[in-house]
């Protein structure tokens, strides 16, 4: 058995169907920060230490980037269902999971579609590539990323 997680067993859903012809996803988990400086209190002399500042978190996003191969008559959610969802400008549901474990994703929640791009060069195949930036509160159980190889 392998120990090292194969990235074609990661998968992102769309508004309840997998991202179609998935090539590859990105999800970036960021935190905002705010520089806290502390002056040092006066029995204190001055330091290379009170130079440094501290940290607070005042923020947390998520961001997945996805790409996918279009496909004639697509039955997941690839570039026509997407673009459908993108021109109404409403947020979709969107998780990230194992594979054969979309009733237990690692991470989902709300997301806007904040960019779609459609690239279609002569003599290859059209792609599409789409950016999903979380609206609200996301879900994260980050015991249920990479548990158990799939076996195939």
């Amino acid at each position: 058995m392998d120990k090292y997680v194969n990235g074609s067993d990661l998968l992102v859903q769309v508004a309840g169907k997998a991202f179609g012809h998935c090539t590859s996803h990105t999800a970036t988990f960021n935190t905002e920060t705010k520089d806290m400086a502390v002056k040092p209190v006066a029995t204190e002399k001055k330091s290379a230490a009170s130079l440094f500042k501290s940290k607070r978190v005042t923020g947390l996003s998520v961001q997945v980037k996805a790409d996918g191969l279009v496909v004639y008559d697509d039955t997941e959610s690839g570039l026509k269902t997407i673009l459908g969802k993108w021109k109404v400008g409403e947020s979709v549901e969107l998780a990230l999971f194992e594979r054969e474990g979309d009733a237990t994703p690692y991470c989902s929640g709300k997301f806007v579609i904040t960019s779609l791009e459609n690239t279609a060069p002569a003599g290859e195949d059209a792609t599409y590539s789409a950016t999903f930036d979380n609206d609200g509160a996301v879900t994260i159980d980050e015991t249920k990323l990479a548990t158990t190889p799939v076996q195939g």
